[in-house]
């Protein structure tokens, strides 16, 4: 399993893999398949509970979650995204909501949306042993404030908050930092100004790593965002599946012989 130190020591050297997965099947196969990072997003609210956004997730979800995928991973370093209004409002619940994720998940680090109310309690929280993952540009826990999910960093002034906050982060202590929706030459001035690893999603290829949403990367999501790509057409599958199971059912295909048994021994009972 990489350590954050191991991370740490790729930037610049080898491209870090990261996905995300918000259960143990998903986890598995995204594991064995030599992923560096496994996420456990806070966009399971979108993908797997049925919310229109992000901000209805708990706590406990969260640690629900990452627990199933805790389990399912040998060899990836295990990401537990903190929900909206989980940190940052007062800093002992901040810290007893994080610690959850390390010590009743079995994650191996916590990621947090981040702003300048974040770089006291990344500090905090890493001088305690909980490692962090910054995350900056789009944050999508702002979607009431940003009236959707519009590009950041778009002129001089925004670009410069993001790279004083980055470095702030990193300063702070933060093993690795995710740069969301960004221009691609304000992620790459980013990556050049720290020795913390950036990991991009929408932020170009100059980032020292990448990370998508595994429903995108799989094709299981009606939409995915511009900056996405699907890598596969596994809703079309799913859909393939069911109706040919709910055709078999109806027409009395299934089951067949194969697929049940009599027992010799039984009486008639009717």
């Amino acid at each position: 399993m990489p350590t954050v130190r191991d991370l740490k020591t790729k930037a610049g050297n080898e491209p870090i893999t990261m996905l995300t997965a918000y259960d143990a099947p998903t986890a598995a196969i995204i594991d064995e398949a030599g992923t560096d990072i496994i996420l456990v997003g806070d966009s399971l609210g979108n993908t797997s509970l049925g919310y229109e956004t992000t901000l209805p997730v708990t706590v406990d979800d969260m640690a629900r979650h990452t627990a199933a995928v805790a389990r399912a991973t040998d060899d990836a370093l295990v990401v537990a995204d903190m929900p909206f209004l989980s940190i940052g409002v007062d800093e002992s619940a901040s810290v007893e909501n994080a610690g959850r994720m390390i010590k009743e998940a079995d994650a191996h680090a916590v990621k947090l949306e981040c702003g300048p109310h974040t770089v006291d309690l990344t500090e905090k929280l890493v001088q305690l042993g909980i490692p962090v993952m910054a995350h900056l540009g789009l944050t999508p826990q702002h979607v009431n404030q940003y009236g959707g999910y519009p590009r950041q960093g778009t002129d001089q002034e925004a670009a410069e908050r993001i790279l004083e906050l980055a470095e702030a982060h990193a300063d702070a202590g933060a093993f690795s930092l995710v740069l969301e929706h960004v221009p691609a030459n304000l992620a790459a001035d980013v990556t050049q100004a720290l020795e913390t690893p950036t990991i991009g999603i929408g932020a170009g290829p100059d980032c020292d790593g990448q990370v998508l949403v595994i429903d995108d990367v799989v094709g299981l999501s009606e939409w995915s965002p511009s900056f996405s790509k699907q890598f596969g057409n596994v809703r079309a599958e799913m859909e393939s599946a069911v109706d040919d199971y709910v055709s078999a059912v109806e027409s009395g295909e299934f089951p067949a012989e194969e697929h049940s048994h009599e027992e010799a021994d039984l009486e008639e009972l009717y």
